[in-house]
């Protein structure tokens, strides 16, 4: 029997989807509920790797982390990396499968992906007794109804219930919930089960009026009032207003252990991923961190790190234009520290030959570092495991450039020279006895005072932020009424709110979906030639039992990248995907 489940939804982007699946997920697991986090599409440029090799979104490990489970790609089967305002890269089943546009993601490739999708929520369905999906964005984006697969396409196709979550911190969060539930159509109002308001500050009573008044407009409920807490952002999507106010960095208020503080400035690169690596470095009593832009921001700072990003050439580019790699030239030397990971590394290198992610070809670097980096078409994603400083460190792997390191003084897979190091690891800083040696490297070159914590565990922090998350929704949402709607579904009878939007045609996603729980839309939708070697039952037994192999399926590994044609969106949004992993 297929377990029960949830959909998360929200009335806008970064209403607080991420967080309150993590919640929902760790209350869930400390009642002794077997949960996992399910996000069918993720756009995000935070991503992870799993032990069998496979790159899923962040804020689905994280989710996994507070379920207390395993990342597996199965949580997040459809990735996309935004590499321009117009295209970005499809990460199908954990593996790369090219470039497309957004005319011609949603113009058909989307919904012919919803067979794969409903077949990794199934097998987690099969293996959990509950699966809580984040939706994306809105699921009242009608000009995207058609093709959704991650919001009410998702639902209608599993019968799972929708719980809207609204950002009341931004205001207008009535108006939210009504039109957001008033813009869908009579079938799709019928899972949304009611709403979650999200960032409340003061006296709920005060509140409760509009709650009657929004019951009385929809017949909906709503589930609970979480209140405003600080340092709940871990892990969540894109965006530097995100980081900034990210968990761990502002959750640390003892003082320094030293004498000194320490000021890490990162440098704002376009397109910056995976940029929660500095998380670990805000950890730590008195170390400062925050994102520069500008030249002159990086004269007080003790550490500049430069992050990875989508965009190595346009990073370079960014740093030259801004003064900031002259100035990040002037510190290497001058003995003053800088720390490059990932696309960040290779900025730092001698030479970029790109022929893959700018096709700009070959560019010259910052030259702070003896490293030549070719972009090769397959993607390196690993889980590696070393040590530098005199301790283990543990990292992940994603990136598209091979680094040919020519000298300096071996630093993980990169180098050092002097007080520049360069590594690919991302997460290497999580791991706690290599960050303080190496933190205490940076205040020595800085001839800062500063002293790391001998105590600070960054994997203990970071439960303690899951389990925050877990007792707002146990303190503050009906949870006896969200442990009815896992279990039991929507309510029959939810009225229809006028004016709603057209049914969908029998060939659009989740049109005619079957009454029987978890089935996929009969009829199904049509897929391009070679789908199926991206759907979970052509990559082998292992993945029904979530073993070695199950995030790692060779179906969905590119044979090479083809040319599928311009979208009509211009050169720079033109299609190369692997057809056959699609």
């Amino acid at each position: 029997m297929s377990g029960g489940g949830l959909l998360v939804a929200g009335t806008t982007s970064d209403a607080g989807k991420s967080v309150v699946t993590a919640g929902i997920c760790r209350w869930l697991v400390r009642r002794g509920v077997k949960v996992a986090p399910f996000k069918a599409q993720n756009m995000s440029l935070n991503s992870f790797v799993t032990r069998e090799g496979a790159e899923i979104g962040r804020a689905q490990a994280m989710q996994a982390q507070a379920a207390r489970v395993e990342p597996t790609a199965l949580m997040n089967p459809v990735l996309l990396k935004p590499g321009s305002d117009r295209s970005s890269q499809v990460v199908l089943m954990g593996k790369p499968v090219g470039e497309m546009s957004a005319r011609g993601y949603h113009g058909g490739r989307q919904e012919a992906l919803l067979g794969t999708v409903t077949d990794c929520l199934e097998q987690l369905r099969s293996t959990y007794d509950a699966v809580i999906c984040e939706g994306a964005g809105s699921p009242a984006e009608i000009n995207l109804r058609r093709t959704d697969i991650v919001n009410m396409g998702i639902a209608r196709a599993a019968r799972f219930p929708v719980l809207v979550v609204g950002d009341i911190d931004r205001g207008g969060v009535f108006a939210s919930f009504f039109g957001t539930t008033a813009l869908l159509s009579a079938e799709d109002q019928s899972l949304v089960a009611g709403y979650l308001v999200n960032k409340f500050r003061g006296d709920v009573s005060l509140l409760e009026p509009g709650l009657d008044m929004l019951y009385g407009l929809t017949g909906r409920r709503t589930y609970g009032v979480l209140p405003y807490a600080h340092g709940l952002g871990i892990d969540e999507e894109d965006g530097l207003r995100v980081s900034l106010r990210g968990a761990v960095r502002e959750s640390v208020v003892a003082p320094p252990h030293g004498e000194d503080v320490l000021r890490v400035a990162v440098c704002a690169v376009p397109l910056m991923s995976n940029f929660t690596d500095v998380d670990a470095l805000a950890a730590e009593p008195g170390v400062v961190v925050r994102f520069v832009d500008r030249a002159e921001e990086l004269a007080d700072a003790d550490l500049v790190v430069v992050p990875g990003t989508r965009g190595t050439v346009k990073a370079l580019a960014w740093l030259r234009e801004r003064g900031l790699a002259e100035a990040l030239v002037r510190r290497a030397a001058e003995g003053r520290p800088v720390l490059g990971i990932c696309g960040g590394f290779q900025v730092l290198g001698e030479r970029i030959e790109d022929a893959v992610e700018s096709r700009a070809g070959v560019v010259d670097g910052l030259g702070l570092l003896p490293v030549r980096v070719r972009f090769d078409r397959a993607k390196t994603l690993a889980r590696p495991v070393g040590s530098a400083l005199g301790e283990v460190v543990e990292g992940y792997e994603i990136h598209h450039g091979v680094a040919d390191v020519r000298g300096g003084e071996p630093f993980l897979d990169g180098c050092r020279v002097g007080s520049v190091w360069g590594t690919h690891w991302h997460g290497s800083l999580e791991s706690d006895g290599f960050r303080r040696r190496f933190l205490e490297e940076v205040a020595r070159a800085a001839g800062r005072r500063f002293v790391p914590a001998p105590d600070t565990c960054f994997g203990v922090l970071r439960e303690e932020q899951l389990d925050r998350l877990g007792d707002l929704v146990e303190e503050h949402a009906d949870t006896d009424a969200l442990w009815r709607l896992i279990e039991g579904g929507a309510p029959p009878g939810l009225p229809f709110v006028p004016p709603g939007a057209p049914p969908l045609g029998a060939g659009d996603v989740g049109a005619g979906a079957s009454e029987s729980r978890g089935a996929a839309p009969d009829p199904a939708p049509q897929s391009p030639e070679g789908l199926e070697m991206g759907r979970p039952e052509a990559l082998g037994e292992a993945r029904k039992s979530h073993g070695p192999d199950v995030s790692q399926p060779a179906e969905a590994t590119p044979q090479g990248l083809e040319n599928a044609g311009s979208a009509g969106l211009g050169q720079e949004a033109e299609q190369h995907v692997d057809e056959e992993a699609l």
